[in-house]
């Protein structure tokens, strides 16, 4: 059974850093790109970074670059997003998404076969 499973939202003053982690069975994890994507209330949902598992191509959002970091560890099959420098618009729930079909693009969420529940980021002025 495919399983991504998020941890470690929070809530956090501006400036502050969090670490997201996204857990995958190891059938998902391997050879594939996977990405965090998030949306806010009232906002469309927005692919914030990728990480292709095997060559560890990386992408990232105008928005949060040179703030988030996405990374992997493989013996783990697990994805994280090293946040830093946040602001209250970085406010909103945060998803891992795996398997991006062959064609598809890291920033349509729809490209992916597979999501997690989501992990609440608060971030407060």
């Amino acid at each position: 059974q495919v399983q991504l499973v998020e941890s470690g939202g929070g809530s956090v003053q501006a400036g502050g850093s969090l670490r997201l982690s996204c857990a995958a069975s190891r059938d998902t994890y391997t050879n594939t790109w996977m990405a965090w994507f998030r949306r806010a209330p009232g906002k469309e949902r927005e692919g914030v970074a990728a990480i292709q598992t095997y060559f560890i191509w990386t992408r990232y959002a105008d928005s949060v670059k040179g703030r988030f970091t996405i990374s992997r560890d493989n013996a783990e099959n697990t994805v994280y997003l090293q946040m830093n420098s946040l602001k209250p618009e970085d406010t909103a729930m945060y998803y891992c998404v795996a398997n991006l079909r062959d064609e598809g693009h890291w920033f349509n969420w729809s490209d992916f076969a597979y999501w997690g529940q989501g992990t609440q980021v608060t971030v407060s002025s």
